[in-house]
């Protein structure tokens, strides 16, 4: 028997201020968020019948959100990154996807104070992650906030691992000195 049921009428209401707030992390532009947040609305009213009530409502948007993303991106780099750099960059990739979470407040917080600091620190980081080259910016998010792997990554992008590594070190040290200069004055 189903734990969870499955409402849209209350989609809006409930999920899009979640929904954009994860989206625009990943996508860094307000209009491809809001896009790619209607995908997934429809796409959820689309394939309702398939929902088991095995996860939360929300849970199921996210998964459906998340593909949506992931065929964005897709998409835009399915021409580019064609130039290819033969470095090798050595990382500890135990600790290649924590970088960004280390940093980033806890979007749990209640009080006003806190709210009011998440919402600034995610500005600081949406106006950084504009700043990187777009290269940079995509394969920063596609590793770090995407968690996509090495060997997807390289084969979208057309890149090598060590470029990969090249790209996310430098993406990394901007982004770091962009907080440094703008957020943790």
């Amino acid at each position: 028997m189903p734990k969870h049921t499955i409402d849209p009428n209350n989609w809006v209401t409930l999920y899009s201020d979640y929904l954009f707030n994860y989206t625009i992390t990943r996508v860094n532009n307000r209009e491809i968020a809001q896009d790619l947040i209607s995908e997934t609305f429809l796409a959820g009213l689309k394939s309702m019948k398939n929902f088991k009530g095995e996860a939360s409502e929300r849970t199921w948007l996210i998964s459906i959100l998340k593909r949506k993303i992931i065929d964005y991106y897709r998409k835009i780099n399915s021409n580019k990154g064609k130039a290819e750099v033969r470095m090798s960059y050595n990382t500890d990739k135990d600790t290649e996807g924590d970088w960004l979470e280390e940093r980033a407040a806890d979007t749990t917080v209640k009080t006003a104070e806190d709210t009011m600091v998440n919402t600034e620190l995610g500005n600081a980081i949406y106006d950084c992650l504009a700043k990187l080259p777009e290269k940079q910016a995509d394969v920063f998010k596609m590793k770090t906030i995407l968690g996509y792997d090495t060997e997807t990554i390289c084969k979208e992008l057309d890149i090598t691992a060590s470029n990969l590594w090249v790209i996310i070190h430098r993406a990394r040290t901007a982004l770091s000195e962009c907080m440094e200069d703008n957020w943790y004055k």
